[in-house]
């Protein structure tokens, strides 16, 4: 994280020792970047217990892996991973994100589709993407999704909903199946 910050400063220091006439888009730092900058350090110091993130290129911070490992309900003991893009747009648009662990949940597909509403760019109800959320509200909205935004019924997922309320206990087992099996 640091390298971008300091890559940031050092971009802002050199522009007065410039040229002129020499080109600035070699030079040009994108606001979604010194976005993300100051997000991410804000995102590292507070995210929930149960979340860790990851960037595997710490000079892209638009990039970036989160692992989630509920300690309560229907998901405890699993470790799941999500893929999180920031596009160049951000924040005006939400960041895209996929769950890349196999799971039976009625907001995410088994192909790693998440229903959230803050992840929407146009809603109805105003939950939606608004360019006053911050990556911080990413992560703790999918943090949720294992336990108070957990929702059968509004699903994504209509066979995990279904399988939830046809029978609670073999919906848990299944649940449980696929920790054991995808989630480790």
């Amino acid at each position: 994280m640091l390298t971008l910050a300091s890559k940031l400063k050092r971009d802002d220091g050199g522009k007065t020792g410039r040229a002129s006439g020499a080109s600035d888009s070699t030079h040009r730092v994108s606001i979604r970047d010194r976005l993300l900058t100051k997000e991410v350090a804000e995102l590292e110091a507070n995210l929930p217990s149960t979340c860790k993130a990851s960037f595997p290129d710490e000079d892209k911070l638009h990039h970036f892996q989160l692992a989630v490992s509920p300690d309560e309900g229907y998901y405890q003991s699993g470790r799941f991973q999500f893929e999180i893009d920031v596009p160049e747009a951000y924040n005006m648009v939400p960041p895209k994100v996929r769950c890349l662990t196999r799971i039976w949940h009625p907001n995410i597909t088994e192909n790693g589709e998440i229903c959230l509403s803050l992840l929407r760019e146009h809603s109805i109800d105003g939950t939606g993407w608004a360019p006053t959320r911050t990556l911080k509200d990413v992560v703790w909205g999918l943090n949720s999704l294992f336990t108070d935004l957990l929702n059968f019924d509004d699903p994504l997922n209509i066979d995990a909903a279904e399988h939830h309320l046809r029978d609670k206990e073999d919906f848990r087992n299944k649940v449980q199946d696929y920790i054991k099996h995808y989630a480790r």
